[in-house]
């Protein structure tokens, strides 16, 4: 009886011992590239208090080209538009922040374009690994905004990113196959409209950068947006 009794004590030690090194491991802090944000964040987390949204709202949120896009307001109407887009975000980062940008507040919609995972960099995601940081997302978003449409619009097709178009076509082909299995999620398809004749990225829709759009590309991006929600059944 005492052996028994001084075996089950060793093997719970091992097991306190096990889930001790799980939890110190599995709760570390994510990567400078992520906290590097939480400036960015704590804005939206000041303007959350202050900002209400409505069943009317339709949040916009994601990378750079939310955050520039300064006539969203004209653009987007006559819908009423929250804005949440910060710096070069990426699905790592944004995934891990959505419980800050996203409260389980009331929306119209929610609308994601994040489009720096996948850049021609080392540190490229692979679509596979975008698409699983997806699912994250929307299986987040469920969870504090049950009953309110998802939107993910494509990845722009853009001059200074044709080198990767393959990696980024194939990502959004994931997601947009599984969109179209959920009536909640949406795949807001934007590659066609921004390809010239000669089957290249159209220059006249890009700043000089040729990455981020200018007038013509944000009059040309929200006409698609608007489109989309109101065949969707999201009307203002």
């Amino acid at each position: 009886m005492i052996r028994l009794t001084t075996r089950i004590q060793a093997a719970l030690v091992v097991l306190l011992l096990f889930f001790s090194f799980q939890y110190t491991h599995g709760q570390s802090s994510p990567p400078d590239d992520i906290l590097k944000w939480e400036p960015d964040i704590q804005v939206f987390d000041s303007l959350n208090r202050v900002e209400q949204s409505d069943a009317l709202t339709l949040l916009v949120t994601g990378s750079s080209s939310v955050r520039i896009w300064d006539s969203i307001h004209k653009d987007l109407a006559p819908y009423q538009v929250m804005q949440r887009g910060y710096g070069g975000a990426k699905m790592t980062d944004f995934s891990y922040y959505a419980d800050r940008i996203i409260k389980p507040q009331q929306f119209k919609a929610i609308v994601v374009f994040v489009a720096n995972d996948i850049t021609g960099a080392e540190s490229d995601r692979t679509p596979k690994e975008v698409f699983r940081l997806f699912k994250d997302l929307a299986k987040q978003v469920r969870k504090r905004n049950a009953a309110t449409p998802l939107c993910w619009i494509e990845v722009t097709p853009t001059p200074k990113r044709w080198d990767v178009t393959r990696e980024i076509q194939e990502t959004s082909g994931l997601i947009e196959t599984y969109c179209n299995k959920h009536d909640d999620l949406h795949f807001i398809s934007t590659f066609d409209q921004y390809i010239s004749p000669e089957g290249l990225p159209d220059s006249t829709f890009f700043k000089k950068d040729m990455l981020h759009l200018n007038s013509s590309g944000y009059q040309q991006w929200s006409g698609i947006i608007k489109t989309y929600l109101e065949e969707a059944g999201i009307e203002p």
